[in-house]
């Protein structure tokens, strides 16, 4: 990197400010191997592994998540259950990964990632393998399974992000994110796929479950023997061994200063509210619009919807990969003209995808190809901003609270987001169904399905506040400025003291 080039998400506390260690470093950086990244202490060959590896463990992870989501019918007709249990199955596995993340997040700020990661994924694998032998009656245990089944995943989605940070600076950070989160879509497209065409074929819906465990014990096993652990902050304006590690609490008081953070944490949060309801619901909404239209017959057997699940998966993939793509293209274009880019762009995907979720939950009844076609275009703009709210938290977050603020960010948007958003719909269509026959099950489900689109709406205004503070922000970051009377380094007597900016101050 040129030394002329400004640097993102410098740390804003200094160990020590001496010019002798500034010149130890510039003799470091010149005696680096050519085959190491910069300061990250990782080869390059290895660091394109490393991401590689983690790409995949994404696909799985959301691959896993949206397994359920593509047999929901077969799981109603087996347990014998409503549409406000069904949503808990997402609301229980959400909740315990929501709460663990802050774990998660204080643990890898301190010790090896890589090892916590691995202990997490080999957990989920074994959790998910035991949840597909749940016998008939025993729904309880179903969904225990499926919040143990969080506990695994919130040590990985916690963490992963941070090390692509550590390894990549600038605009190759910005790349390596998006084939990370191109993952998202991808996996949860392939959930629905999978599972639906193997509980189809298996006319059993536990085998759907037994899929991903044994892809997770491969994870655990690339991710001991390839990839290294990166040094937080290596490849930045100042390495880790000079980064000043806060506590958590002062961690976050930080972060709830900073209102970029803040701000794109709660319009993503709408994005998670969205998605998680369509995850769990839109398959079951598309197969009871099609019993509706006479085009199918009611639930009799133990796979109901694997037709509505194949196509929902099949369009999941495409506009993800169309989403994730198009956001950081533009995104990139428009840097050049405004430093507000991004959150703009979230903004924009959010606001356009309201009119086109609208449309596809009302056009359900009269038309199946309209409903497609609006659901493609909607979950487009809504993909748009998943590897761009990502970039955001990393530039303008310090290395040492990243984990910290990806947990966090976690914690918001699952806990008002995705977290009860399934439950919600399930109750609300419970509560509007005035009897139960087929025209009301699916009245009263496209009825709740409607409150997605005036979210997104919401989530675009977030998104729009954030353009405001997004350039004071990155500069703090970038340029170790403290906020408010946040406690800086100083030497002293040799020693590097603690005192608060307004004792400083001339």
């Amino acid at each position: 990197m040129a030394s002329g080039e400004p640097t993102s998400d410098s740390a804003p506390f200094l160990s020590d400010d001496s010019e002798a260690e500034a010149e130890e470093q510039g003799a470091m950086a010149a005696n680096q191997r050519p085959g190491e990244e910069s300061g990250s202490g990782v080869s390059g060959v290895r660091a394109t592994l490393t991401v590689a590896i983690l790409c995949y463990i994404n696909l799985l992870n959301y691959m896993d998540r949206f397994t359920v989501a593509g047999v929901l019918p077969g799981i109603e007709h087996y347990f014998g259950i409503e549409d406000g249990e069904s949503g808990l199955l997402q609301t229980v596995f959400i909740c315990s990964y929501m709460f663990l993340a802050p774990v998660f997040g204080y643990l890898g700020d301190r010790y090896n990632r890589k090892y916590i990661m691995s202990g997490g994924i080999l957990f989920w694998s074994v959790v998910t393998l035991g949840s597909s032998y749940t016998p008939q009656g025993h729904f309880w245990l179903l969904l225990l399974t499926r919040g143990l089944v969080g506990v695994g995943e919130a040590s990985y989605s916690t963490i992963a992000p941070t090390i692509i940070a550590d390894l990549y600076v600038k605009e190759k950070r910005t790349n390596m994110l998006s084939i990370f989160y191109f993952a998202i879509p991808v996996g949860s497209g392939l959930g629905y796929i999978v599972g639906s065409q193997v509980g189809g074929v298996a006319q059993d819906w536990h085998w759907a479950l037994r899929v991903t465990p044994g892809f997770g014990l491969v994870a655990v096993v690339l991710l001991l023997s390839v990839v290294q652990e990166p040094k937080r902050g290596g490849v930045e304006a100042r390495p880790e061994h000079q980064l000043h590690r806060t506590s958590w609490l002062m961690d976050l008081q930080a972060l709830s200063r900073n209102y970029s953070f803040v701000l794109s944490t709660f319009g993503f949060t709408a994005v998670a509210f969205v998605t998680g309801s369509l995850a769990l619901w839109a398959p079951t909404f598309l197969f009871r619009a099609a019993v509706f239209a006479d085009v199918k017959d009611p639930c009799e057997k133990g796979n109901c919807a694997s037709s509505e699940s194949l196509i929902f998966g099949i369009i999941t993939c495409i506009t993800g990969v169309l989403g994730v793509a198009s956001g950081v293209m533009i995104s990139r274009k428009l840097r050049t003209r405004t430093p507000r880019a991004d959150p703009l762009v979230c903004a924009t995907g959010l606001l356009m995808s309201a009119p086109f979720l609208y449309l596809a939950v009302v056009f359900a009844k009269t038309s199946t190809v309209a409903t497609y076609v609006f659901i493609f275009f909607g979950e487009t703009f809504l993909s748009m901003n998943w590897a761009i709210v990502a970039d955001i938290l990393l530039y303008v977050v310090v290395p040492t609270r990243r984990s910290t603020a990806e947990a966090l960010q976690i914690v918001i948007s699952h806990l008002l987001g995705d977290a009860g958003s399934p439950y919600l719909i399930g109750v609300l269509s419970d509560s509007l169904r005035k009897r139960n026959s087929f025209l009301w099950r699916f009245r009263s489900l496209q009825f709740s399905l409607l409150l997605c689109a005036f979210v997104s709406v919401a989530g675009g205004a977030f998104f729009l506040a954030t353009a405001i503070y997004i350039e004071r922000d990155r500069h703090r970051a970038e340029n170790g400025v403290t906020t408010d009377d946040e406690p800086i380094v100083v030497p002293k007597s040799g020693r590097s003291t603690r005192v608060s900016v307004s004792s400083v101050l001339i």
